[in-house]
């Protein structure tokens, strides 16, 4: 090969490697937390599976997800307000066939143990709504939230808007890849409420990992395709729970429901964590 051969195959070959070393250096999402972020009793779980289950109650639990991607936190639902913690009886629903939540632990406190300040958190998201997943959501005034337009439209009680103006949003239409990776995308899956969105999440160990949100409360409902009563759509509960389906057979992926306490009780709470 000729001396001009030879420096143009050095070339290429370094533009190879340094192509892949940049590949290698791309972070990725590298650890995943469950945290607990409330434990409750269901009066009448037929709530959520409309003519089964008449008069039976369900232990119920709340997780929280938090996410580490490089050098960002990411944190999904927010779970039962921490000020639940102090109260020795509960937050008793107003209905009694819902559920009445108890916090054992803080947010903060989990927060803490795994050495996170609130401040660290730069982006979070919420699955809905509901009282549930967003309870602790100004704790991160700063954190950018992730949230789907119809669900930032959709009017709270006396026509309030559920989050403080001042914090700031990305508003989402559809899907979103958020770390432009691949790693961590958030799906739009409404129907539980107008905007209600799932998070598939790409562990290196663990694999591909969708959190469900209440796009399905536990894992009989999942198993028979049950629509709760109280959803805002049942055509787009039904047709976001196949989504959910064919995302979980195309990336090999587990469902994490996050209300179903069997489940929980089987994994690894914070501070371990899920790589």
């Amino acid at each position: 090969m000729r001396p001009i051969g030879l420096a143009l195959s050095a070339i290429a070959l370094a533009l190879c490697a340094s192509a892949a070393s940049a590949q290698a250096q791309k972070p990725g999402v590298e650890k995943l937390y469950i945290l607990n972020c409330g434990e409750g009793t269901a009066g009448d779980i037929s709530r959520w599976s409309p003519g089964v289950n008449e008069g039976k109650s369900m232990d119920f639990v709340d997780s929280c997800y938090l996410i580490k991607h490089g050098q960002d936190w990411f944190l999904w639902d927010t779970g039962i307000p921490d000020a639940v913690a102090a109260m020795p009886n509960g937050l008793a629903p107003a209905d009694p066939k819902a559920v009445t939540w108890h916090r054992p632990k803080t947010l903060q406190a989990q927060l803490e143990q795994i050495g996170v300040k609130p401040a660290d958190i730069k982006a979070m998201g919420v699955s809905h709504t509901h009282p549930d997943h967003i309870g602790n959501v100004e704790m991160f005034p700063q954190a950018r939230l992730y949230v789907q337009k119809a669900e930032y439209d959709w009017p709270g009680t006396n026509n309030e808007p559920r989050f403080k103006p001042s914090h700031p949003v990305e508003l989402l239409v559809g899907d979103k890849d958020v770390f432009g990776d691949g790693s961590m995308t958030i799906l739009s899956t409404p129907g539980h409420t107008p905007g209600h969105q799932s998070l598939l999440v790409k562990l290196p160990k663990t694999g591909a990992v969708v959190l469900s949100g209440d796009a399905v409360h536990f894992k009989d409902n999942w198993d028979n395709r049950r629509v709760p009563s109280m959803n805002a759509n049942k055509d787009q509960s039904a047709a976001s729970m196949q989504k959910i389906a064919d995302t979980l057979a195309k990336e090999k992926a587990q469902l994490w429901i996050n209300h179903d306490k069997a489940q929980r009780d089987s994994q690894k709470l914070a501070p371990q964590f899920y790589d």
